[in-house]
């Protein structure tokens, strides 16, 4: 039997941190906890934590990073096969074991999304996972841009012939039309724009009113897109979210269209509709850690205070979720356990994966060994049960 034992441990439990834990794990699952060294032979594979925490392995609902890894400099394009490799390398690092790759279908050079990416990636990524080698589990955030022509119907096709994880596709529909959602405030895309195209205040009015004029020519789209959801949400075909709700109305509107996760509110109100409804809510670990958002929109600190906030995703930068626990308990807004359970068992729920995100016993021996240091953290080490569960010769047969 495929044994690990991890003990000398400061154990975040669901409801407690428990010192000089000894964790037991067999064949990829925890089968004990308990508050003293456990004996083992030498056979059982160990690992003395000395003091430090061992949590669960984190859940990332939502990263973008994989596309930046492909596309490092401009007119330098790395393939598929190596970035999700190079990327995975990061993402463990950061103690992430479970990751929702955001995939985006739509046309938008800009952004460096198109259809043919999209399935480029999604055949990668089910392809990986499949063969046993992957580091983390890898799964993948259909992010469907509201307006787009053809990231609709390329959508479609792709959830027709998805390859079963063991879990409901979980689709993002998005419109980033200036003046709602994110940018609410059309005024901030505007300065955003200034400082990433070089170009002047009056030409970036001018140009957000051109993409507002745009976007509006294509809104029939978006009225088919959202009509085809709503009816897989209310069959359970699909676990459906809706982005950036910034209005009461936007909350009420996500619990029309079946969704049961509000990601990334941008007003407390929009949250505490969110909450009232029963949807999940999501928000940005970067937004913790600078304790504000890049768009002007709420604090997820504030958010978290306020006990609206059911888990946290990277968004772009994966090392900020264990940065986000550390930045929470120094500053004093929740507790360790709850901290932790922001980018575990929380963002599990949100999703579905019931199998994972604490230590308990029955639950996916998926670990992580980290110390916090002030408003910092470092992973020390990461265990993932799907890799006890391979034998010696199971993991040759794999490398070949």
């Amino acid at each position: 039997m495929n044994r690990l034992v991890i003990t000398n441990a400061t154990a975040v439990l669901p409801d407690r941190v428990l010192s000089d834990a000894t964790i037991v794990c067999e064949e990829g699952v925890i089968v004990d906890v308990n508050d003293s060294r456990h004996a083992h032979t030498v056979e059982t594979r160990s690992i003395d934590a000395r003091g430090a925490l061992c949590i669960p392995g984190l859940v990332d609902t939502h990263s973008d990073g994989l596309e930046r890894e492909r596309f490092p400099r401009p007119g330098v394009d790395l393939g598929s096969r190596f970035p999700v490799r190079s990327f995975e390398g990061r993402v463990r690092a950061a103690g992430i074991t479970t990751m929702f790759h955001g995939i985006g279908f739509e046309e938008d050079a800009k952004n460096l999304r198109s259809v043919v990416l999209a399935n480029e990636w999604s055949d990668e990524l089910e392809t990986y996972r499949e063969s046993g080698r992957a580091l983390v589990d890898h799964r993948i955030l259909y992010r469907l841009d509201a307006r787009d022509p053809d990231g609709f119907p390329c959508l479609v096709d792709r959830l027709a012939r998805r390859a079963d994880d063991g879990s409901l596709p979980l689709v993002s529909f998005e419109d980033h039309t200036p003046g709602q959602g994110q940018y609410a405030d059309r005024t901030a895309f505007e300065r955003y724009i200034v400082g990433t195209q070089g170009l002047s205040e009056d030409e970036a009015r001018q140009r957000v009113d051109q993409i507002i004029a745009e976007r509006d020519s294509t809104l029939a789209h978006r009225d088919l897109a959202l009509a085809w959801l709503v009816e897989r949400a209310a069959h359970g075909e699909i676990r459906l979210m809706a982005h950036d709700p910034a209005t009461v109305a936007d909350a009420d509107s996500a619990r029309e269209w079946n969704a049961t996760i509000a990601e990334f509110p941008t007003t407390l109100e929009a949250a505490e509709r969110a909450k009232e409804l029963g949807l999940r809510t999501v928000c940005g670990a970067p937004n913790v850690m600078r304790g504000r958002s890049h768009s002007g929109n709420v604090s997820a600190r504030e958010l978290i205070s306020r006990g609206l906030c059911d888990g946290l995703a990277s968004d772009y930068l994966p090392s900020t979720m264990l940065g986000a626990v550390a930045v929470l308990v120094h500053e004093g807004v929740c507790t360790l356990p709850d901290a932790v359970a922001l980018v575990s068992s929380g963002p599990a729920v949100t999703v579905g994966l019931f199998d994972r995100g604490s230590i308990s016993v029955g639950r996916l021996a998926d670990l992580v060994i980290a110390e916090l240091d002030g408003p910092l953290a470092v992973v020390r080490h990461v265990v993932r049960g799907e890799e006890m569960r391979l034998d010696v010769g199971d993991a040759l047969a794999v490398l070949a």
